[in-house]
């Protein structure tokens, strides 16, 4: 690279991930080959439409890997319908309201705060401004969902929608009870599985795709894609949310991604992928067990899935404040609410962890028992600059030993 001012600054960022341990539950490592796709020649392709049917000359290769990816991910997920070409999960959820939905109808979705997203419908978001939304939340002692409370909002609101799935929610999520509750309501179901979609593809959580009306998911998290997004929808919905991504909400798909997408999708239909993907599981489990046995307290009081939040309100410490402090000592999370958060947003009385990059970086168990007693050392010692000199020293002596998927 000629640009030596960018080319600086790629370094940096490598060195960075080398160097530290990335707990972020929604990002992850993708391999050489699928980033390899993302800087192919298709970056310089314009394919607006749909394969067969596109607006530009010169679109008969474009057709062939939009149709390949189509073909891996309908195998993938066992689904009737996909559309590969969207940019991302919010754009996602935008393409299935567009679909079936006029302004002012009704959404039902999981509560922001509690573990929600902000395209479910949040005031500050395009859904929450767009659209008459409520939202159902966690039981205040088991922190599970509380589907006693989805089924009367539903039966007292009447929903065009409901949204379940979730950014912050470590448990299985029961998509059939969902699906029940829509049916009874002649509501569609919308399942936005953006964190688990990776789980899913490898059977190691529920699908939805037999109950909902519509799928959506991100690529990039526990799925180990592109940046990017797709949805799944019965057939019946397939023309509607073809034309609700283009023209109705986007130009030109970006042919890159949809062929990095094709590449994560075959990669995710190998044993290694399902492998990977119960290691994920577990190393979360193990994560957050060492953790809660040193005296802190997990919402829900543990995982099934890629991650958890740690609550620090009994610590007397804020999410803020930690983030900043493991961030500090090489160890990468953020800040995130808990169920009835009595502080705001940008402080949170929480920090949420993901195993799912480091499990790419080939973790295991044992390292999640380190890595645990070093993330309790760093905030049992944040006081003490010696200690976490040596705790700091420590992570990167543990990042040290794992390659960086992709780069290395």
């Amino acid at each position: 690279m000629k640009d030596m001012e960018v080319k600086n600054l790629i370094n940096l960022e490598e060195i960075s991930h080398k160097t530290s341990l990335n707990l972020i539950a929604s990002e992850n490592y993708p391999s050489k080959d699928v980033l390899n796709a993302c800087g192919s020649v298709f970056s310089t392709k314009y394919a607006e439409g749909y394969p067969g049917a596109r607006y530009y000359e010169g679109c008969e290769i474009s057709d062939d890997i939009e149709n390949l990816a189509i073909e891996r991910a309908k195998k993938l997920f066992g689904c009737d319908h996909v559309n590969v070409q969207v940019h991302s999960g919010t754009q996602a959820n935008q393409a299935v309201f567009l679909s079936v939905m006029k302004p002012e109808d009704n959404i039902l979705s999981m509560k922001l705060d509690q573990g929600g997203h902000l395209s479910h419908g949040s005031k500050v978001n395009f859904s929450g401004k767009i659209y008459e939304c409520n939202f159902y939340g966690v039981d205040r002692e088991s922190e599970l969902i509380d589907f006693d409370q989805v089924r009367k909002l539903a039966l007292e609101k009447r929903p065009k929608i409901i949204i379940c799935g979730a950014s912050a929610y470590a448990r299985i999520i029961d998509f059939e009870k969902f699906s029940n509750i829509a049916n009874e309501v002649g509501a569609y179901l919308l399942s936005d599985i953006a964190h688990i979609s990776g789980l899913v593809a490898a059977n190691v959580h529920p699908s939805p795709v037999p109950y909902s009306d519509f799928v959506t998911t991100t690529t990039h998290k526990t799925l180990r894609g592109p940046r990017g997004a797709m949805i799944m929808c019965k057939k019946e919905f397939s023309k509607i949310i073809d034309k609700s991504v283009f023209p109705g909400m986007q130009g030109g798909p970006f042919m890159n991604m949809v062929a990095a997408k094709a590449v994560a999708y075959n990669e995710a239909l190998n044993d290694e992928f399902k492998s990977y993907a119960k290691q994920v599981v577990n190393n979360a489990k193990k994560l957050s067990s060492v953790i809660s046995s040193n005296g802190f307290r997990i919402v829900s009081g543990g995982t099934d899935n890629h991650q958890f939040t740690i609550d620090l309100s009994r610590n007397n410490l804020t999410g803020d404040e930690i983030a900043s402090l493991l961030r500090k000592n090489g160890i990468i999370a953020n800040k995130n609410g808990i169920p009835y958060d009595n502080l705001p947003p940008k402080i949170t009385s929480g920090i949420r962890i993901g195993t799912p990059a480091l499990t790419s970086r080939g973790m295991n168990e044992d390292q999640m028992d380190i890595l645990g007693n070093l993330i309790v050392g760093i905030i049992n010692n944040r006081n003490d600059n010696n200690m976490l000199n040596k705790l700091s020293n420590d992570v990167k002596a543990l990042a040290s030993g794992f390659k960086l998927p992709g780069v290395d």
